[in-house]
């Protein structure tokens, strides 16, 4: 799964300027439907022939224009809601359907009050009605769980307008993956355009006061207990536990943007069976029988990060890029996943494993994360004490590593 597409898109929404001159409007929520057409690339080597793609969606929720929160204000009032759709990808009876339920955020690339053109991000889940299966569908190597993870950026362009109604164009990037959790697990990568119309309802009869909002900061220390899920290789398909802890210490930039510093300490059960086990690559003279020296220890992997985070009070969009300093099973994990094919448990001499490549130390050296957070309490002012839930995906460089849900304590020191 490639996720390094969606970090850029990301982190151009978050350098949105806020505007500066309040405006009125007579409506606070909407209602959108939305058609989709495009391509669906191709996944793996004998992927099944398709036709164009074909989805629609609805999406419903709330204008910010009279939230008087910071971040609403910061971020230049964004739309943000729900969003719904069907999804099918040019071959029913390979690929099947899929049904996508996520959150989602607009936000305006400009400071115009015209607000012609915007970002429109979403991250949520995916059903699909057809998986990978090696005997009745074996050329569909995309999709091999029911539930997947879905990411959505586009570029949207208002061309038409009345009084209730907006139309749109649009342009962008759909992907579907389970994040680690079962393989094959190629990914689903789309190219869409679409074309939508806005419903506003919600009438109110309203004036906008000029924001007072003035720049503050303050720092904040946080702690996370994270339990994902992640299969090894084809040949060692079944689920098992990552556990990861984590702290960190930054800054909140106007109750909007959190930045922060830390470090993680994580552990793949995975990689300590595969030690303790005595498996075909750490046996006596093999590659990696040094690992069984301290099999706990070379099961876990260590790193810094750096952090950001829109806040839009209980919900959190976060990306984090890290370092890791030491993750020596790694090493292994691609051998085994990088030559070869379906390399077997006990591998033949003449079996090509994956070599040490540029491409590997990118991936062994750079962690990435991205999710969305719920804070118990709302960020909008500071909270001396919160806790939060989240639900993330974490990469090896741009490349699926697990899925994690998260548990997470938040201390903010007090303004100076």
């Amino acid at each position: 799964m490639k996720v390094a597409p969606l970090f850029v898109c990301l982190l151009l929404s978050a350098g949105i300027r806020a505007q500066t001159a309040s405006e009125s409007t007579d409506f606070t929520r909407f209602f959108t439907a939305e058609f989709l057409t495009g391509i669906t690339a191709e996944a793996n080597e004998g992927f099944p022939d398709r036709g164009l793609q074909k989805n629609v969606f609805v999406h419903f929720g709330t204008y910010t224009d009279a939230v008087p929160q910071e971040w609403a204000y910061r971020l230049n009032r964004p739309k943000v809601g729900t969003s719904l759709g069907v999804s099918e990808f040019g071959n029913y009876e390979a690929l099947g359907l899929a049904i996508t339920a996520m959150p989602i955020a607009e936000f305006s690339l400009f400071s115009s009050t015209k607000r012609r053109f915007s970002l429109l991000t979403g991250m949520g889940i995916s059903y699909f009605t057809e998986q990978f299966d090696p005997i009745s569908n074996p050329g569909n190597q995309a999709v091999t769980t029911d539930l997947t993870w879905a990411f959505r950026v586009f570029f949207k362009y208002r061309f038409l307008q009345s009084e209730r109604i907006e139309w749109h164009l649009g342009a962008g990037f759909f992907h579907h993956s389970n994040g680690h959790t079962r393989l094959p697990n190629q990914g689903l990568n789309s190219f869409l355009g679409s074309v939508s119309a806005e419903i506003k309802h919600g009438k109110q009869k309203r004036e906008l006061a000029v924001s007072s909002f003035t720049r503050s900061r303050y720092h904040y220390l946080t702690a996370r207990f994270g339990y994902g899920l992640n299969v090894l290789s084809l040949a060692y398909n079944s689920q098992k536990p990552v556990y990861t802890l984590s702290g960190e210490y930054g800054q909140v930039l106007n109750n909007t943007y959190r930045i922060g510093v830390g470090f993680y300490y994580r552990y793949y059960d995975h990689y300590y069976d595969y030690i303790n086990d005595n498996e075909f690559l750490v046996r006596e003279g093999q590659e990696f029988s040094d690992l069984r020296d301290a099999p706990f220890l070379n099961a876990s992997a260590m790193g810094l990060h750096l952090n950001g985070e829109l806040l839009l009070n209980h919900i959190g969009i976060e990306l984090q890029l890290g370092a890791n300093l030491f993750k020596p099973s790694y090493r292994f994990d691609w051998r085994i996943n990088e030559g070869w094919d379906n390399t077997p448990r006990e591998i033949p001499d003449y079996w090509v494993l994956g070599e040490y490549t540029s491409k590997f130390k990118m991936k062994h050296l750079i962690s990435a994360r991205l999710g969305l957070k719920y804070y118990f309490f709302g960020t909008h002012t500071l909270q001396p004490h919160n806790l939060y839930v989240g639900a993330h995906i974490n990469a090896n460089g741009g490349q699926a590593d697990f899925t994690e849900l998260s548990l997470g304590y938040v201390y903010s020191f007090p303004k100076r």
